[in-house]
């Protein structure tokens, strides 16, 4: 299914809706969708969800399940997105060469998330601290076997390496 979003939508972008979790700094996790640029400058194929979240735009667009309403929505209000099913790197050569780090975050409010890292760094810097300081980026992935998440930085209180 494609998607126009904008005002005059033959001159917006083609958007393919993901399925997505959204969790902000007030509430609870919400169902929805995000819509994902079907091509960007900078690679072949779509846009990623972490292209989109780190892009320096201060909102994206979210439509939850129960409404038919998009929401505007601003990323340093959002704690973590959640994708079913995504590996946070496409390509496979890429993923295989990625070292795999253990995870657990404790984010603001108190909820923890458990999972991996794919860290893209040398061998001799490729340490949990290595991967989340290896970015300025505000979001990095975490994922597990049924989610990839997408986490703002800002809501980390600590992250523990595990083995």
């Amino acid at each position: 299914m494609r998607v126009a979003l904008g005002v005059v939508s033959e001159l917006s972008l083609p958007r393919t809706p993901i399925a997505a979790s959204l969790l902000l700094t007030q509430g609870v996790s919400r169902p929805g969708h995000i819509f994902l640029m079907e091509r960007v400058p900078h690679h072949d194929g779509p846009e990623t969800v972490l292209e989109l979240l780190n892009r320096p735009e201060g909102f994206f667009a979210f439509r939850p399940d129960q409404d038919d309403d998009v929401l505007l929505v601003s990323k340093v209000q959002t704690v973590s997105l959640s994708v079913d099913r995504q590996a946070p790197i496409a390509d496979p050569a890429r993923l295989s060469a990625a070292r795999m780090l253990g995870v657990e975050l404790v984010l603001a409010g108190g909820s923890t998330l458990g999972g991996w890292a794919s860290a893209e760094l040398p061998q001799e810097h490729a340490r949990l601290l290595d991967y989340l300081n290896a970015s300025h980026d505000p979001f990095f992935a975490v994922w597990t076997h049924a989610a990839t998440h997408y986490v703002n930085r800002a809501f980390v209180l600590y992250a523990r390496p595990l083995s």
